[in-house]
């Protein structure tokens, strides 16, 4: 006579013999306590300075004076004040020629270096790399002396092609495009090696697919690698808009004697020079921090809008 097991006899077995471990309290804690060191920094370095700064902004607060309650006058006379406008649309101005061009030059390289055949892969790769460890100040001692209005090598040849010197540092369109063209000298390879790593993971046999089909390298850029590129694409675009729009360095380097107005007619201060130069050039905490304020909303809102139109552009393709 033999004992025939039925699958719900099993599953009683199992039921009646499996023992669930039982967590301690110290156990049911512990994940809390290896994020909490995160979140302890996030409060006292991240939250703390940007409650603050919201506080600050409601006050006419000189740090060595007296502090007067004020409301929202920082932020009425922010709307008032040409030079903030000017410093907006310089901002925007460095942003958009040195964001577009750094992510189409960088898509263009990745899909080269993604290709199989190509010899020395992994020095032009690891190539990258050396402008973003390129400290800052010598990319603009570099780059300043390049494009020099007298001595210059970029007036040199364009000088050679029969046409007058640009002062690039002096005028608002070249001390724009000087500043932009640093900033994607210095970025670009990053965003390279992003879009590599993501095509490194899309499966050949796409492409080789693909190819059996009739499809063209264009059209397999267009339906394999873009799509397959969208999630990395929508990261770049939101992380240069974070970064574009609070460029700094740059244009202070750029115009060393005129400190933080970059330039006499303040034609590349940017939104973070103003914020400075009215916090710690002369001292008006609660101006510079209602500038923190409207640059804070301002980068929220436009990192949205790339995000919504970045998704979309990548659903369609």
């Amino acid at each position: 006579m033999s004992a025939t097991l039925t699958p719900q006899a099993g599953r009683a077995t199992r039921g009646t013999t499996a023992t669930k471990p039982v967590e301690s309290r110290w156990e049911r804690l512990a994940p809390y306590g290896y994020v909490a060191p995160f979140y302890l920094l996030f409060a006292v370095f991240g939250l703390f300075p940007l409650v603050f700064t919201f506080v600050v902004a409601l006050f006419d607060w000189n740090p060595i004076g007296d502090r007067t309650f004020v409301g929202l006058d920082n932020f009425v006379r922010l709307g008032e004040d040409p030079r903030f406008w000017n410093a907006l649309r310089n901002t925007f101005s460095i942003w958009i020629l040195s964001t577009v061009p750094q992510l189409v030059i960088a898509l263009v390289l990745a899909q080269v270096l993604n290709k199989a055949r190509l010899r020395f892969a992994s020095f032009w790769r690891m190539s990258m790399l050396v402008p973003y460890i390129t400290s800052v100040a010598a990319t603009t001692i570099v780059f300043a002396q390049l494009f020099d209005r007298d001595y210059g090598l970029l007036n040199f040849f364009i000088g050679l092609l029969g046409f007058e010197h640009v002062d690039f540092k002096n005028t608002v369109l070249g001390s724009h495009v000087l500043i932009a063209v640093m900033v994607t000298w210095r970025w670009f390879g990053y965003t390279t090696l992003l879009y590599l790593a993501s095509l490194q993971a899309v499966p050949r046999d796409l492409y080789e697919a693909a190819s059996v089909d009739g499809a063209g390298e264009v059209k397999q850029f267009f339906n394999i690698t873009l799509p397959s590129l969208r999630p990395v694409i929508i990261f770049t675009v939101i992380t240069s808009t974070i970064g574009g729009l609070q460029i700094f360095t740059e244009p202070l380097l750029l115009q060393p004697t005129s400190g933080t107005t970059c330039g006499a007619e303040r034609q590349c201060q940017t939104l973070s020079l103003f914020q400075f130069e009215q916090g710690f050039g002369v001292f008006n905490f609660g101006y510079g921090s209602a500038i923190g304020v409207a640059l804070f909303a301002i980068i929220v809102v436009v990192a949205l809008i790339n995000y919504l139109l970045s998704s979309r552009v990548g659903r369609r393709a």
